[in-house]
C-alpha cells in the first residue's frame, strides 16, 4: 500500500521515540489532514459564489431549519459549533451581503431572529448542487459500503465520552457558578 504523509510522521516518531505508542496519530492526524485539504477545496468552491464556507454554513443551517427559515443566533451557534462572537461576525457578513436580515423575536422583546432573505435562499440553491458534487468527488476513492462504514465509525467516535465532553454546548456535569476572581470582585465595588 502506498504511504501518505501520516505514515511518514508515524515512522519518524517510531524512530525518534520508540518508547511511545503513536498509533492514535494514524487516525486523528489523518482526520486533521483530511479536514485541512477538504477546507481548501471548500474555500475554492464557495469563492465562486462570493461566500466563505462558514458563511454558507449559516445560510444552509437556516434553509435546513425549514420555513420560515429563521433561527435565534444561539440556535445557530449550537448548529455550527462556534463561539457567539464568531457567529456574530458571520451573521454580520451575510447580513451586509443582503443574504440574511435580523428581525425582532416575537417571543422575546430583547431577542432577535436571523432570517434568510430571498437572495440568501437563491445563493444556497445555486451553491448546494456544486457543493454536493464536490463532496462526491472528494469521497470518490471509497465505495458506498466503505463510505457507510467510515460514517458509522466517525459517528461512534463523535458520540464517545471524550468527544461528547468536548461539545461546546453540552452542559458540564456538576458545573456550578463560575468561581469569583479578583477581577470580578473588584468590578462589584
Amino acid at each position: 500500500m502506498p504511504q501518505d504523509a501520516i505514515d511518514r510522521i508515524v515512522l519518524q516518531w517510531n524512530r525518534e521515540r520508540p518508547d511511545l505508542n503513536v498509533a492514535a496519530t494514524q487516525v486523528l492526524q489523518r482526520v486533521t489532514r483530511l479536514y485541512l485539504l477538504q477546507s481548501s477545496s471548500f474555500a475554492e468552491l464557495f469563492a465562486r459564489f462570493d461566500l466563505t464556507f462558514g458563511e454558507y454554513e449559516v445560510l444552509a443551517a437556516l434553509v435546513r431549519s425549514g420555513a420560515p427559515y429563521r433561527m435565534k443566533p444561539g440556535e445557530l451557534v449550537g448548529a455550527l459549533v462556534l463561539s457567539s462572537g464568531a457567529m456574530t461576525n458571520r451573521i454580520d457578513r451575510v447580513e451586509a451581503a443582503g443574504l440574511v436580515q435580523r428581525l425582532p423575536d416575537p417571543d422575546d422583546r430583547r431577542g432577535t431572529l436571523v432570517a434568510l432573505t430571498v437572495r440568501g435562499r437563491q445563493v444556497v440553491d445555486e451553491a448546494l448542487p456544486a457543493h454536493l458534487e464536490n463532496e462526491e468527488r472528494l469521497l470518490g476513492a471509497l465505495s458506498e459500503g466503505e463510505r457507510q462504514e467510515l460514517a458509522d465509525l466517525l459517528r461512534k467516535l463523535l458520540l464517545s465520552a471524550p468527544f461528547e465532553a468536548l461539545e461546546p454546548l453540552r452542559p458540564k456535569p456538576n458545573a456550578g457558578p463560575a468561581p469569583r476572581t479578583a477581577t470580578s470582585r473588584s468590578r462589584r465595588r
